[in-house]
């Protein structure tokens, strides 16, 4: 009979992260485009993952891009869709999006404010219309805007430190 192996567990672990979605202070939400911000929950520096709350106060195209790895998203208030598909993704709404597929996230003219709280690892890689990188963003370039915007407004730069694990 084989002795099972021992695993032993580090206890230098960082700590956990319980903090309310939605922020009492708007300098928390960190702008990312013309009416579009992003409100940071994590920020994972090991597996290159961060989650957050995107929120686009008009109507419009947001982005078109791709990601690596897959992505989920729930949509907490507000609707939006892909122009590459023909769902819609409303409030309560759970989205998943397979890594590779370029997509272009845009808002509907009814609609005047968007919530999604997103799951990405990985990166996030802006394209034009022939499919050709314009930008790029992964869990550093974020944790940097949000480092910039964060000594801006009066937070401290070091107010982000509070989402990196």
């Amino acid at each position: 009979m084989t002795e099972a192996p021992s695993i032993t567990a580090t206890l230098d672990l960082p700590p956990e992260i319980a903090i309310a979605a939605m922020p009492e202070d708007d300098r928390v939400w960190v702008p990312q485009a013309p009416n579009v911000w992003f409100r940071p929950l994590l920020f994972n520096t090991v597996t290159g993952q961060w989650c957050n709350l995107l929120r686009v106060t008009a109507s419009g195209i947001v982005s078109r891009h791709r990601h690596p790895g897959a992505v989920f998203g729930y949509v907490v208030k507000g609707r939006w869709h892909y122009h590459e598909h023909p769902w819609i993704a409303e409030q309560g709404h759970f989205v998943y999006e397979p890594p590779g597929e370029i997509h272009t996230l845009a808002v509907p003219e009814d609609c005047t404010e968007m919530i999604t709280f997103f799951n990405i690892t990985g990166a996030m890689v802006y394209v034009d219309a022939d499919n050709r990188q314009t930008g790029y963003e992964d869990v550093f370039t974020k944790i940097q805007m949000c480092r910039d915007h964060y000594e801006g407004n009066g937070l401290g730069a070091d107010f982000v430190r509070e989402f990196i694990r």
